[in-house]
Formats: structure tokens, C-alpha cells, sequence
């Protein structure tokens, strides 16, 4: 080439089409693989749509929450150099729906290839297995990097067993991952579980710890919920909303949880009471489904806690197994049964619910606070889920199909892989006991011992009929009169049809004819 021969004009390269990354609104995991290294050929996408605020009618806590914590991790991937695009609930191209998203965002990057993290819900797991299936780029789907277990470690457990013991599946947990455990391969203090010592009513003492979650306001984000026509229940509370929206806040709840709270956990995890809605509990459940905080983690902070003499045994066994026994195996089961498991009915209930579901306006005092502080807060503890409003959803024979998507709606950490067995398992045994060994009901002598409702009830704790009869009572054993087919040869219900068929012919009568008027008037309780 001649020295004087004129050079062409530099080129400039075409852009690298970018890989897509979904992130779901439960995958808020700042410690994800993903976010590791800055990829400038990668875009993060994080989408509000009406499909995800709509599918039940969900606690305006929840939707609120989801969305505040979804664009707070926006602010801070774009703060740590990341490519995001955002697709706001009331922005003009939402196809509000995340497969309808999809598409056309890639076709506006002109990508080469998108990825997901594994979803938690069967019907995103299947919907966007769908679009993968058309999809003109390659898809690859990720772990979300959180669980203890794979999905299908329950199956594998107990694959050919009638009953999936949660207990096995929690002790093979213990072992596999050294938690409790001394260094001969035994549970610390010699035991697999101290739930016996987990059952004491709370007399007032030791005070339950402060409310120490941060403040946000709201108010603006909720305007354009309200706007976009999203319907919801509960307060929202949304120039004071309490729920974390961050990794760093979730952190300063746990540390909170494990000071001032563990220590009594055990003692009071069952008890309820009028006094206080939240008590000794972590309230870090939906930090943990979303993510934020890792099951690993919460796990490892409390059994150190032990170890260093700031919680006793019993509370800190009992904390861990609700986390790496009970949430894994709940997960486990939920994977193994879908789909079909949410239509689940074995005991053929289809009573709807009553309207006091929806406003708490009962005068069953024992309901009345625990529906009351859910609408209020989208939170009620275990025992309030499961022996309160669950125990009465039971024996009334309520629709286990509405009960799920109220339960599913209404609290703040319900994701259908962790609701669903909850509610149609344990609660309602709507599954035939494929999860607990037994309906878990009672009457109103169960919710007086663990509570302190029953003082100021309208309803009399100790009549089985009349009036101003507790309601629990005659529906508790028309309960076990009615479904005497189904149950009568349940072994752990033995005592239970011995007392029903010591009764005499008049005294059953008389609880059958009061079980039938409280079931005529259950709007009116």
C-alpha cells in the first residue's frame, strides 16, 4: 500500500445482541450467581403485571410489598452497573403478562438467548415452559439458588409410602447438612425434636419484643395500583407500610428475631392471644420467599445463637425445623402432587365461605382476631392459620378450593408451594392424609388452653348446645360423626370415635341438631 494511498474509515462494530434475565417477583436474591460480575451483553428484566396481581384476589399488603421490594432490587442492579429494564405496572407497551412480555422485549433487543430462574409455582413453571417451547432464541432455565433440597427430594424420599412423614424427611435434612447435630452423628441434647416443650399459653411475660421493621411510605405507589384497577383486600397501610423491601432490611430483622426474640420462640410459638398479633415469631417469612434472606442463613444464625448460650435448645429446634424441615418438605410434596393438587376435595366439603372471611365481623373472638389481624396486617402465626381459622374452615366443611385461594391471597407470604400444602394438607386434609396423619381440629378446650380469647367470648367455651354455645364444640364431633366412613379406622383417632360412641343417642342427636343450626347461620356468627 502506497504511503500516500487514502485509508478506509474506521468500522464501528454492530452491537452484541444481549442475553434476556427474568427475574420473578419472589427471586430477589442479590446473592444469585447471576449478579456476581457485571455483563454488559446482559439485561435484566423485572416486569408488574396484571396476570401476577390478579389470579386470586391478593392482601393490598402483598401487592404492594412485591412490587415496592421488585423495584428497589431494579435500584440496586442498576446501581451496581447492571443493564435492567423495568416494565412498570402503568407502563404503556405491559402486556401484562410475563410470556406477552417476553416476546416483544425480545424482539425489541434483538436478543440472542434468554434465561429464567426456576419458578416456585407450577402455573409460571408451566406458562413459561410454554413460551420456551416457541421461542425463536435459545432458553435456558436456572436454579434460583435458595432451597436446601432439589423439587424432588420429597418424591425421592418417600417414592412407594402411602404417608410422607415429615419427621424423616426432617431428620434426613439434620444429618445431611450437620445441623443440630454433635460430632458422633446424634441430635444435640439427645433428642429429634422438642415440640412437647413448644405448647405453653403466654401469660403476659416476658413482654413480646417491639416492632422494630422500618417504615415506608406508600402512598404513591398505592395510587397507581388503585389506578390500574387492581383489585385487593386488607389494609394497605401504605404511607406506613412495615414489611422489609431489601436484603439489608431482612438482615436487620433476623438480627432482631435472633436478640430479642428465639430466646422465648419455643416457649409461646403456640400461643394465642388477643394481647399481641406478632408475639415471639421472626415475621421474616416473606423476606425468606422472596428471597431476600437465605433459608441457609436464618438457619445457621439461630443454631449459633444456641450454641453461643442466647437461646435455649427447645426454641431454637423448634425455629429450625419450621425452616429446614417443615419449608423444604412443604415444597417437596407441592412439586410431587401438581398438577391437580389445588383441586384436591377427599372429604367432599363444598360449603362456601362465610361473608366474616372477608371483614373479620364474628363474634367468635378467638376468629375475630385472627381473621381481623390478617385483614390488617396480611399476618397471622401457624396455630392462628391452622388451629383457628383452618380448625373452623374444617369443620364447618368449607370449600378446600376457596379456603386455598384466601389463605393464598390473604397473608403476605403466601406463594402457592408453600400455601397450598398448608392449607390443603395440614389444614384441611383435602388431600386424604397423603400429608398429615390426621385432621388437625379441635374443640373450644384446645383454643382456651393455648389462648386467652375465650374470657371475653360471646359464645359460652363450654356449651355444646344452645345459644350462646361455642360453635367448635357440636361442629367438632358432627365433624367426626359425619365423615365416620372416611376416618372411623384412622388409628391416631381412636380415643376420638371411643368418646363419640360412649355418648348417649340423645346427646348426639342433640350436637347433630346444633351442628345443622350453626351451619344455617354461619354469615351470622
Amino acid at each position: 500500500m502506497s504511503a500516500h494511498e487514502p485509508t478506509a474509515p474506521p468500522t464501528t462494530a454492530a452491537p452484541v445482541p444481549p442475553t434476556l434475565r427474568l427475574v420473578l417477583g419472589d427471586q430477589l436474591n442479590p446473592l444469585h450467581p447471576w449478579f456476581r460480575e457485571v455483563q454488559p451483553d446482559v439485561v435484566y428484566l423485572l416486569m408488574e403485571v396484571r396476570a401476577e396481581t390478579d389470579y386470586v384476589v391478593h392482601h393490598a399488603q402483598k401487592v404492594l410489598g412485591i412490587i415496592a421490594a421488585m423495584r428497589d432490587f431494579a435500584r440496586q442492579l442498576k446501581a451496581a452497573g447492571h443493564r435492567v429494564r423495568y416494565v412498570a405496572l402503568d407502563d404503556p407497551s405491559n402486556r401484562q403478562s410475563i410470556p406477552a412480555n417476553l416476546s416483544a422485549l425480545l424482539a425489541h433487543y434483538r436478543a440472542r438467548a434468554v434465561q429464567y430462574q426456576a419458578p416456585d409455582e407450577y402455573r409460571l413453571d408451566q406458562a413459561l415452559a410454554a413460551w420456551a417451547a416457541t421461542a425463536p432464541v435459545s432458553v435456558e432455565k436456572v436454579d434460583s439458588d435458595h432451597f436446601y433440597t432439589p423439587r424432588d427430594a420429597v418424591q425421592r424420599q418417600f417414592q412407594g409410602k402411602r404417608q410422607w412423614l415429615m419427621e424423616s424427611f426432617y431428620r434426613q435434612q439434620r444429618r445431611l447438612h450437620g445441623v443440630l447435630m454433635t460430632a458422633d452423628g446424634q441430635p444435640e441434647g439427645g433428642q429429634w425434636n422438642y415440640d412437647a416443650d413448644n405448647r405453653r399459653p403466654w401469660p403476659g411475660i416476658p413482654a413480646a419484643p417491639p416492632d422494630t421493621r422500618p417504615r415506608h411510605d406508600h402512598s404513591a405507589l398505592w395510587r397507581t395500583i388503585q389506578s390500574a384497577g387492581v383489585q385487593t383486600l386488607g389494609n394497605p397501610q401504605a404511607d406506613a407500610f412495615r414489611w422489609p423491601l431489601n436484603r439489608a432490611e431482612a438482615l436487620q430483622q433476623l438480627d432482631h428475631f435472633i436478640a430479642h426474640a428465639l430466646p422465648h420462640f419455643g416457649d409461646y410459638q403456640d400461643a394465642l392471644t388477643h394481647r399481641h398479633w406478632h408475639l415471639f415469631h421472626s415475621l421474616l417469612s416473606f423476606a425468606l420467599n422472596v428471597k431476600m434472606l437465605r433459608p441457609q442463613e436464618v438457619v445457621a444464625r439461630a443454631e449459633q445463637a444456641w450454641r453461643n448460650g442466647a437461646a435455649p435448645l427447645h426454641a431454637t429446634e423448634g425455629f429450625i425445623r419450621q425452616i429446614l424441615g417443615w419449608r423444604e418438605y412443604v415444597r417437596g410434596v407441592y412439586w410431587a402432587q401438581m398438577p391437580g393438587y389445588t383441586e384436591a376435595n377427599a372429604l367432599e366439603h363444598y360449603r362456601p365461605l362465610p361473608d366474616w372471611f372477608w371483614t373479620g365481623q364474628t363474634r367468635m373472638a378467638c376468629l375475630a382476631q385472627a381473621i381481623g389481624q390478617s385483614l390488617e396486617h396480611a399476618y397471622a402465626h401457624h396455630i392462628q392459620r391452622l388451629m383457628v381459622v383452618g380448625n373452623f374452615a374444617l369443620l364447618a366443611g368449607l370449600d378446600p378450593a376457596e379456603v386455598h385461594r384466601w389463605y393464598l391471597g390473604i397473608y403476605i407470604d403466601a406463594f402457592e408451594w408453600v400455601e397450598a400444602p398448608n392449607t390443603l394438607g395440614m389444614s384441611q386434609f383435602a388431600d386424604g392424609g397423603r400429608l398429615a396423619t390426621k385432621p388437625y381440629v379441635s374443640s373450644a378446650a384446645y383454643l382456651d388452653r393455648m389462648g386467652d380469647h375465650c374470657a371475653g367470648c360471646h359464645y359460652d367455651k363450654k356449651g355444646k348446645t344452645g345459644e350462646r354455645a361455642c360453635p367448635f364444640n357440636a361442629l367438632y364431633w358432627d365433624f367426626f360423626e359425619r365423615q365416620r366412613d372416611r376416618l372411623g379406622r384412622n388409628a391416631r383417632l381412636a380415643m376420638v370415635y371411643r368418646q363419640l360412641n360412649k355418648m348417649a343417642p340423645d346427646t348426639r342427636a342433640g350436637l347433630r341438631t346444633q351442628a345443622e343450626v350453626t351451619l344455617r347461620r354461619l354469615d351470622r356468627l
